[in-house]
C-alpha cells in the first residue's frame, strides 16, 4: 500500500487521471540524471504530458559511446539515445533499428542509433541541435538536453586518498582500493551549463532526479555551473527517485539517507521536497544473483530522511521481471500522485 510520511496520506487511484497544471495547460515535468533509470522514468511519464524533458548527464566515456567520442570528438550519444527512444512514438520497426548493435565486424558492439547521432552531429551545428534533429525525426514526446555542450571527464576521490579519471574506470578502481568515493567532480571543472536545460528546470512543476547511478549518472548533472542554482531557485516540487538496489563498485552499504547525503554534499542541502521509494518485497531469486554482485536492497530509513525535512513516499515500484528495477509505468504513477497530493 502506498503511503507518504511527513504529510497527508495519499490515495491510491483505480484509474490514471490526466492531469493538469494551473491554467489548463500541460504540466512541465523535467527529469534529470543518466543511464538506464532515467530512460525508464520518461517512458512512464510521456503518458502524463507532452512537456517533458529530460537533461542527461554527458561525462560517460565507456563502450560505443566512449569509442565514437573518442573518434569523432562528440559528446556521448548512448544516454541520450536511450532517452529519446523512451520518448519517441516511432514504429516498432524503427525503435528496434535504433537500438540495433552491430556485430562480428569492426563496429562490434556498437549500437547504430549511437551512429544516427553521430551522423547528425556531422550536419548540425552543435551537438544540442543533432539531438533536437534526431528527437524531430524519431516523433519525440518531449525532449532531451545534454546537460552542457562541453567536452567534460569524470573524475573520483575515494576515501584513502586515491582517485581515478574517467567514468567507466570507476567501478573497477573502487572494487579494487575497497574505499567508498568521498566525492566526484568534473574535467574541466564546474562547464556553464546549457542554458535550455536551466531554463527546464526553473519552468517545471515537478522536477524529478533520477532515478540511476547515483555518483556517475545523477550527481555529475549538479556539477555543471548554473544546474544547483535552478533547483533552488524553482517552484517546482522537487522529487528524488530512490534506486531500488545498491550499486556494485559505487554505492556498496549505502542507506538511502547515505544516498541523500551524498547528494546534497555534491550539490546542496534543501533541494529535496519529496523522497520517493520502492517498498515492494524483491523475490529471493532475483535477490540472490544481485548478491553475487554485492548488491542489495536500499534500507531506506524513512525517519532518518524526514528528519532531513523531506517527505517519503513509498509504493511498490518493481516490475514483474528478472531484474529489481522500477517499472516505468508504476514510477510514473507514484511521481503524479505525489504531485496531487502536494497540489490539493
Amino acid at each position: 500500500m502506498a503511503k507518504i510520511i511527513g504529510a497527508q496520506p495519499l490515495y491510491d487511484y483505480d484509474q490514471e487521471i490526466k492531469i493538469y497544471a494551473p491554467g489548463g495547460r500541460d504540466l512541465k515535468i523535467t527529469v534529470i540524471g543518466g543511464g538506464h533509470g532515467q530512460s525508464t522514468a520518461l517512458r512512464g511519464l510521456k503518458h502524463y504530458t507532452r512537456d517533458l524533458t529530460g537533461i542527461v548527464a554527458v561525462s560517460d566515456d565507456g563502450g560505443g559511446s566512449g569509442m565514437l567520442r573518442e573518434d569523432m570528438g562528440i559528446l556521448p550519444p548512448g544516454d541520450i539515445r536511450n532517452c529519446i527512444m523512451a520518448l519517441s512514438d516511432a514504429e516498432p520497426t524503427l525503435q528496434k533499428l535504433m537500438s540495433f548493435r552491430f556485430s562480428d565486424s569492426r563496429l562490434n558492439g556498437q549500437s547504430f542509433g549511437n551512429l544516427f547521432l553521430a551522423a547528425m552531429n556531422e550536419i548540425s551545428d552543435s551537438f544540442e541541435e543533432a539531438v533536437s534533429r534526431m528527437c524531430e525525426a524519431l516523433s519525440v514526446r518531449g525532449r532531451v538536453l545534454p546537460v552542457t555542450n562541453e567536452n567534460i571527464n569524470l573524475e573520483a576521490e575515494y576515501e584513502n586518498g586515491e582517485t581515478t579519471l574517467g567514468e567507466s574506470k570507476i567501478f573497477l578502481d573502487k572494487k579494487l582500493n575497497g574505499s567508498r568515493i568521498r566525492e566526484v567532480r568534473l574535467v574541466p571543472c564546474r562547464p556553464k551549463a546549457l542554458e535550455e536545460s536551466v531554463r527546464a528546470i526553473l519552468d517545471a512543476d515537478i522536477v524529478v532526479i533520477g532515478p540511476g547511478s547515483l555518483y556517475t549518472s545523477v550527481i555529475p548533472n549538479f556539477l555543471a555551473d548554473g544546474i544547483t542554482e535552478a533547483l533552488a531557485a524553482t517552484g517546482a516540487l522537487r522529487i528524488f527517485v530512490m534506486n531500488v538496489m545498491t550499486q556494485e563498485g559505487e554505492t556498496e552499504g549505502y542507506s538511502g539517507p547515505d544516498h541523500i547525503r551524498a547528494f546534497c554534499q555534491h550539490a546542496a542541502q534543501g533541494l529535496i521536497d519529496v523522497c520517493i521509494a520502492n517498498n515492494a518485497e524483491i523475490d529471493e531469486e532475483v535477490l540472490s544473483n544481485y548478491r553475487m554482485e554485492d548488491s542489495e536492497p536500499i534500507e531506506l530509513m524513512a525517519d532518518e530522511i524526514r528528519e532531513m525535512g523531506i517527505r517519503v513516499y513509498e509504493a511498490p515500484l518493481t516490475g514483474d521481471t528478472e531484474f529489481a528495477r522500477h517499472d516505468s509505468a508504476k514510477l510514473a504513477s507514484a511521481v503524479i500522485k505525489v504531485y496531487r497530493s502536494m497540489r490539493t
